[in-house]
């Protein structure tokens, strides 16, 4: 082989080499290359896998939280459901109507939606004269997107509004309380609040029996409920309303009250308090309107706790009704001197005692029991302790923190102790039903039912006698005025000094009669108050025996009839006609 060929085969065998090492140069370049390009799509996916995850474990989170956490109120509104949920009615023992739900709208804004404040002021005001201008001015100007401008408007305000065509405003269905017969039974029934919720009397009863818990969590509808059936009698109520009214006018007192009770089984047939208020506007009744005096007030009852005294000492068998005490000298304790209004200045029998309202013949009573079995006894009647009833509006009674010789003998006949006149009354059922003490009642309830309720306080034979000196104190003593022809009306009249700055103010009284029907087997119990009552000779003139006993007899006079109770005439009762 030449040189020359030689050269050509060894360029030739380099270019080969040369070649060969490009393309494998080029293969690893295009490796690396692709995966390069696989990590980061890799890459890629995993952060937007973890971009997503992060992203819903975000929006979980704050689901969570927003589930623990306590609802924020961003607006007055409420939701439809709760706007239109129902009450129950409310109607007496004979199912007439006491209180009911009407249908009705109310007036909002959307404030982001008005254009001109002042001129949907100026037409709401042809409509709604007493409108509060600077208020819906600010409301209007808010901004939020939703404000009450007025709750719960007639149906004629709602058309005229609606005639207006103002943009930006609208109406919401709500249902309102209605009480068909106004102030009637205003203290027993309560009322509600703007949003449909009680708040006093047997409105507030009845949420507490669990429909206010229902309503905050929703579970409350717009259908119809079962109807709450009361103890009381419309036809009794408006009577006892009606007497209670008059007789503030009549004796000009500020306040009177009144209540008739079954004995036998607890139940408020009728209870009204003065002043009182419309409970479809109570607003306008004001503090001393909403304040129900017969269950809410306690008040130094006065001689009327001279039956309980006299009970007292009848029940400890340390005396008798032919037991005497002598009432001739006042009693001096203490810096005190305790005497007789109308004293007879002579020993005095227990009727006696009771008929002539004798401060020293009671003392003496009451301390023959002893201090210690006085406070038990008052204790065992209920009036030491607060009253037990489905009525929310229930003060409690005030007593000396320690009780001496002194506390005891003023407590005997009315003075040192307050309770309220619906406890007095219910203690005065006790006296005369053989001596059981039943807790009152506003709903329905057998005699069978307030048997299993009932405490014996009391010996069957007191209770006997004290029917006795019931009757004995209607016929000749200061219950003469509370007696109705064929009714047999007995009771018991206290007139008590009010306390004024710490001191008894003798023209400032407070004037109660505990009355019961018929004596011979009574039924019922009726108690009367009037607060201060005034006549022409001055304050304090007007006594118990001349403004809370006649309202007595007005109530029993229209009442008994309706209460089935039938009238006897006659010194047996066998004559059932009066001849005219």
């Amino acid at each position: 082989m030449s040189f020359l060929s030689r050269i050509m085969v060894l360029k030739s065998r380099a270019h080969f080499s040369s070649g060969s090492r490009g393309r494998v140069s080029e293969a690893a370049s295009f490796e690396g290359t692709r995966k390069r390009k696989s990590a980061q799509a890799r890459n890629r996916v995993g952060l937007l896998i973890a971009g997503f995850a992060v992203f819903y474990c975000v929006i979980g989170g704050r689901l969570v939280q927003y589930g623990v956490a306590q609802p924020l109120t961003t607006s007055s509104i409420l939701p439809a459901d709760r706007l239109m949920a129902s009450r129950p009615d409310l109607v007496d023992r004979n199912g007439e109507l006491l209180a009911t739900d009407i249908r009705t709208v109310s007036l909002f804004a959307e404030p982001h939606k008005i254009v001109d404040a002042d001129e949907v002021i100026e037409k709401l005001s042809t409509v709604l004269h007493d409108l509060d201008v600077r208020s819906t001015y600010s409301k209007l100007k808010s901004n939020s997107r939703f404000q009450w401008l007025r709750r719960q408007l007639t149906p004629k305000q709602q058309s005229q509004i609606l005639a207006l065509g103002i943009p930006g405003i609208g109406f919401r269905p709500e249902k309102r309380r209605f009480y068909p017969g106004g102030p009637t039974a205003a203290h027993v029934v309560g009322y509600v609040n703007i949003d449909n919720r009680g708040v006093a009397g047997m409105e507030r009863y009845v949420d507490s029996q669990g429909l206010a818990d229902l309503a905050a969590v929703g579970m409350t509808s717009s259908q119809p409920l079962e109807p709450v059936k009361l103890s009381i009698d419309l036809r009794v109520q408006s009577i006892v309303r009606d007497v209670v009214a008059e007789s503030m006018i009549k004796y000009r007192s500020i306040g009177a009250g009144a209540v008739v009770l079954d004995v036998h089984t607890g139940e408020i047939l009728g209870m009204a308090s003065a002043p009182d208020f419309d409970p479809n506007n109570p607003a306008a009744g004001g503090e001393e309107g909403w304040f129900n005096r017969m269950s809410n007030g306690t008040f130094e009852m006065g001689s009327t706790f001279k039956s309980f005294t006299i009970a007292m000492g009848l029940d400890s068998g340390k005396m008798n009704l032919q037991s005497t005490f002598d009432a001739r000298y006042p009693i001096r304790i203490g810096g005190f001197t305790i005497k007789d209004f109308h004293g007879k200045g002579r020993v005095l029998s227990v009727p006696e005692i009771f008929q002539y309202s004798s401060n020293i013949g009671t003392a003496k009573i009451a301390d023959t029991v002893g201090i210690e079995g006085h406070k038990d006894f008052l204790t065992k009647l209920g009036l030491l302790t607060k009253m037990q009833t489905e009525l929310p509006e229930v003060a409690q009674p005030s007593q000396p923190r320690e009780w001496k010789k002194i506390n005891s003998i003023t407590i005997s006949f009315g003075h040192g102790v307050s309770t309220t006149p619906l406890q007095t009354a219910v203690a005065g059922a006790a006296l005369v039903n053989g001596g059981k003490l039943i807790e009152p009642t506003f709903l329905p309830r057998t005699r069978e039912e307030a048997d299993k309720v009932a405490a014996q306080v009391l010996k069957p034979s007191t209770s006997k006698d004290m029917r006795f000196l019931f009757d004995w104190n209607g016929i000749n003593g200061s219950g003469r005025n509370a007696r109705v022809a064929g009714f047999d009306v007995g009771g018991k009249t206290g007139t008590a000094d009010k306390v004024v700055n710490g001191r008894y103010a003798h023209d400032k009284n407070f004037n109660a009669f505990l009355a019961a029907f018929p004596m011979d087997n009574p039924q019922y119990v009726v108690l009367t108050f009037s607060d201060e009552p005034k006549t022409d000779k001055g304050n304090g003139a007007a006594l118990a025996a001349t403004s809370a006993a006649p309202m007595v007899k007005e109530i029993i006079s229209r009442a008994a009839p309706i209460l089935g109770v039938k009238p006897k005439f006659g010194n047996d009762g066998s004559a059932l006609l009066v001849s005219y």
